[in-house]
């Protein structure tokens, strides 16, 4: 569930990798992701793994719509930090 935590001071990061991209985690988990399945040598876990690709990228877009819509300053970091996963793709 994608939620803005005010209780917990939730607000925009711009400092670090959030400078590069928007979603650094989610960019450093989907090589992880394919990766796993071949570091142990397992064409049916890559094969799952790159199943759940779609799943994380609709959860960045889902994501994306929540923090434009409700967290204060994040459209502005959008148009400052143009890339949501990779820098020059997307």
């Amino acid at each position: 569930m994608v939620r803005i935590q005010r209780e917990r001071g939730h607000h925009v990061v711009t400092g670090g990798p959030y400078g590069w991209v928007r979603h650094p985690g989610y960019a450093g988990a989907l090589p992880a992701i394919v990766a796993s399945g071949v570091a142990l040598c397992s064409w049916l876990a890559t094969a799952i793994g790159l199943l759940g690709v779609p799943l994380l990228l609709w959860r960045v877009l889902a994501e994306e719509r929540t923090l434009k819509a409700e967290l204060p300053g994040y459209p502005e970091y959008t148009q400052s930090v143009r890339w949501r996963l990779f820098p020059g793709i997307w």
